[in-house]
């Protein structure tokens, strides 16, 4: 039987809609749980942030909101599960390493501007470069004084080759003139141990992660890595204010995979956008030193598209490889 066109196309219309995902309709979005995958190994800083803003936006979505850890290769393994899903229901929930792999791996499994559509800004907090408390150099001034003096006397531990905590020393290195050995570590509490037992000078970790051991005297702040002081340390000295040119955090994020409609990341970001103040998740930021943001897609499009290039400049000038 032949069909009259207008029937023809109706049915066909109607087909091609069914094989649409569910989420198209922002409206009626989720229609089932969503997930935030974080690629990294569970008990990690992010999963903070990551927990409160599950349970508050399972309150409002009427949906349940399920934090996932799937570690392995730096992160890209739970970042390839977001694109492989790309259901509009999983969202990658993870830090500013999003934007370094890619300078590190030829081939990370993903490009952060083509593949991902940025969301929002999570976080941002400083790192601090920290020294035992007994360590006979006085400040940063008088560091970079003996650095200069000594090419490759100082050591500097990080949580790992090629982490963000590596990159700041590298970028000090670069910035600074200076040449001092890198020592990397499985993971921050490694390096905290290291620099404990003197194996190494100085530690370039997470504000968050050693703010406790500053405040109760065992380890002694020397720089923080941002533009300014940081309000929960006024009285150390940011490394830009003797080094031009020179910050660098640790940062959150969320992401959809490519092709998400713009209508639910406008939602999940409206849904975000009322939890950064006035609750205690804004409160615990602020007094780790990290600052909330939440402040929806835009912001974190443009520094995507600022650190991409950024760090592939620095790998290359400081000849990194992890691979």
């Amino acid at each position: 039987m032949t069909l009259p066109d207008g029937t023809r196309r109706q049915m066909l219309l109607a087909a091609a809609a069914a094989t649409l995902p569910q989420v198209a309709r922002a409206d009626t979005w989720p229609t089932r749980p969503v997930r935030f995958i974080i690629p990294f190994a569970a008990g990690g800083p992010v999963e903070v942030p990551a927990r409160f803003l599950a349970e508050r936006m399972t309150q409002t979505l009427g949906q349940p909101v399920l934090v996932e850890t799937r570690p392995g290769a730096g992160g890209a393994l739970g970042i390839q599960a977001v694109l492989q899903a790309n259901d509009g229901h999983t969202l990658l929930f993870t830090t500013s390493s999003v934007v370094i792999l890619p300078a590190l791996k030829r081939d990370p499994g993903y490009d952060p501007q083509r593949d991902l559509m940025p969301i929002s800004q999570i976080s941002d907090a400083p790192m601090a470069l920290v020294a035992r408390a007994d360590w006979p150099v006085r400040d940063l001034q008088d560091f970079l004084r003996q650095a200069k003096a000594q090419p490759g006397h100082f050591s500097f531990a990080s949580s790992g080759a090629g982490s963000t905590t590596h990159l700041a020393g590298e970028l000090l290195k670069v910035r600074a003139g200076i040449d001092i050995l890198h020592v990397p570590y499985r993971g921050a509490g490694q390096a905290v141990n290291a620099l404990y037992a003197g194996d190494t000078d100085l530690l370039v970790t997470g504000l968050i992660e050693t703010l406790r051991h500053v405040r109760e005297g065992r380890l002694r702040a020397i720089a923080v890595t941002s533009a300014t002081r940081s309000p929960v340390l006024p009285d150390v000295p940011s490394i830009a204010e003797l080094v031009p040119d020179y910050e660098i955090s640790i940062w959150y994020g969320m992401f959809a995979p490519h092709g998400t409609p713009p209508e639910v990341i406008d939602r999940v970001a409206r849904e975000l956008a009322p939890q950064r103040t006035g609750t205690r998740l804004a409160e615990q930021m602020a007094a780790s030193g990290a600052t909330l943001l939440l402040d929806g897609p835009a912001p974190l499009a443009a520094r995507v598209a600022r650190e991409v290039p950024r760090w592939k400049a620095l790998v290359a000038s400081a000849g990194i490889t992890v691979e």
